[in-house]
């Protein structure tokens, strides 16, 4: 593309964008508020992704030892345990702290373990997690085989419903970007339209003295262009806002709720956004444009 014909594009949409300041307010109000929605529900997409990746992260196997297993022997099974392809870590919990952490769980109940005097009958046990929560049940059947183990447990009926529930949070999430995603497109694009139906008979007469279809396009493409890239930086900035005081009131009540972290999360959504506008503006242009080059 010659300079002079780059520097006749980049004029021609600036003299258009003001020539046509309430349809190019329009377009860019609707790139923003649309941008913004799915800003919003990408931030609830992700920020569930993450609940359920610590949900899983959380599955952990019990492992209950047999009474009377020598200290050399718990050393020998944790190794044993540690070898395991898959396996992240093993901590040893033994009978005391097992009772510490079941009368703190109790809370005001706690008085029902005074009742067993000096006895304790809870087991000595490991706690085992995966790095692949998928892993957990083979793990489980293979440490519960191993000598001086009287039963490995990860809590089967609950893991199961866990995983069915994060596997439907991730379909849910990625159909529903999917779906607004297509909104999006449709509604900018409809708008962007708008703007160039109002100039179809410039573009008739342009064609009429033989002006190429890109020579005619190239100023609308990049039109769409600056105002998704407008429409995509407002979006933007309203989202970063809106996400820094949602974080705020989440923490204020909630506060080890596992939210992504606004940094630097928010700036890979910026660009993810201005992206988005940009491509979904020139997009728009070049759907809306190809009906009105046929003449």
């Amino acid at each position: 593309m010659k300079l002079r014909t780059s520097e006749y594009f980049i004029q021609e949409v600036f003299r258009s964008l003001k020539r046509n300041n309430w349809m190019t307010f329009a377009s860019i109000g609707t790139v923003t508020v649309s941008l913004f929605v799915l800003g919003v529900f990408l931030l609830l997409v992700l920020n569930m992704n993450r609940l359920a990746s610590t949900l899983e992260s959380q599955v952990q196997i019990s492992v209950y030892l047999e009474d009377g297993l020598t200290e050399a022997g718990k050393g020998t099974l944790q190794q044993d345990i540690e070898g395991l392809a898959g396996i992240d870590t093993v901590t040893y919990v033994d009978k005391t702290e097992a009772e510490k952490r079941l009368r703190e769980r109790l809370g005001e109940q706690g008085y029902l373990l005074d009742a067993l005097g000096d006895e304790n009958p809870l087991p000595d046990s490991f706690e085992v997690t995966v790095a692949d929560p998928a892993f957990v049940e083979t793990a489980a059947g293979t440490i519960g085989q191993f000598e001086g183990v009287e039963e490995a447990r990860y809590g089967q009926d609950v893991a199961t419903h866990l995983f069915d529930i994060t596997r439907l949070i991730r379909i849910f999430g990625l159909v529903l970007m999917v779906l607004l995603c297509g909104a999006t497109l449709f509604i900018i694009s409809n708008t962007i339209r708008l703007t160039v139906f109002a100039r179809r008979k410039e573009i008739a007469i342009m064609k009429y003295v033989g002006a190429t279809d890109w020579f005619i396009r190239w100023p609308f493409l990049l039109e769409g262009v600056v105002m998704g890239f407008a429409g995509g930086l407002l979006a933007a900035l309203v989202l970063r806002s809106f996400y820094a005081a949602m974080t705020a009131k989440i923490y204020d009540t909630l506060a080890f709720f596992p939210l992504m972290p606004q940094y630097p999360f928010m700036n890979y959504v910026t660009l993810g956004i201005l992206a988005a506008g940009i491509f979904i503006g020139a997009l728009g242009s070049t759907i809306s444009l190809k009906r009105f080059l046929k003449v």
